[in-house]
C-alpha cells in the first residue's frame, strides 16, 4: 500500500507553512509539489529583508504586491514556501533564510542537504 501522505524533510507528515500569506505552488498552504511544479516550490522559508532583497537582485522581486495574481508581496517575517534550487543559490551567496523542517516537503532534499536546512532550522529536531 502506498503512502499518499506528503512527508516533510525529516519525514513526518508535511506541515502546515502558511496561510497568511497564502502560499504554496497549489496554493494550499503547504509545500506540496507536483509535476507541474518545475520550481520545486518545497521549502517553507522565513523571510528576512536580506532574503528579500537577494531575491530582488536575482530577478524574483518577492516584496512587491502582484494584484492580477492576488500576490500581497511578502515582508520579513512572512513564511513562503520557495524553490529548492533558490535556497540553495542563497545559501552559498551567505543570504539563505530561515527554514521551518516540518513544513519543507522532501522533494527539497533533491537539492539542498539536510544538514544544510537543519543548520537555518526555526524549528528544533
Amino acid at each position: 500500500m502506498k503512502d499518499d501522505v506528503p512527508r516533510n524533510v525529516l519525514g513526518g507528515p508535511l506541515g502546515t507553512c502558511s496561510v497568511d500569506p497564502l502560499t504554496g505552488f497549489y496554493r494550499t498552504g503547504c509545500c506540496e509539489t507536483g509535476p507541474d511544479d518545475r520550481g520545486s516550490h518545497t521549502v517553507c522559508a522565513v523571510m528576512s529583508a536580506e532574503f528579500l532583497a537577494f531575491s530582488a537582485a536575482q530577478g524574483n522581486d518577492l516584496s512587491t504586491p502582484v494584484a492580477e495574481f492576488g500576490f500581497p508581496g511578502l515582508k520579513p517575517g512572512d513564511r513562503w514556501c520557495l524553490c529548492a534550487p533558490r535556497w540553495a543559490e542563497a545559501l552559498a551567496a551567505g543570504k539563505a533564510p530561515r527554514v521551518v523542517l516540518a513544513a519543507s516537503h522532501a522533494g527539497a532534499l533533491a537539492y539542498c542537504r539536510l544538514d544544510d536546512l537543519k543548520a537555518h532550522a526555526v524549528d528544533r529536531v
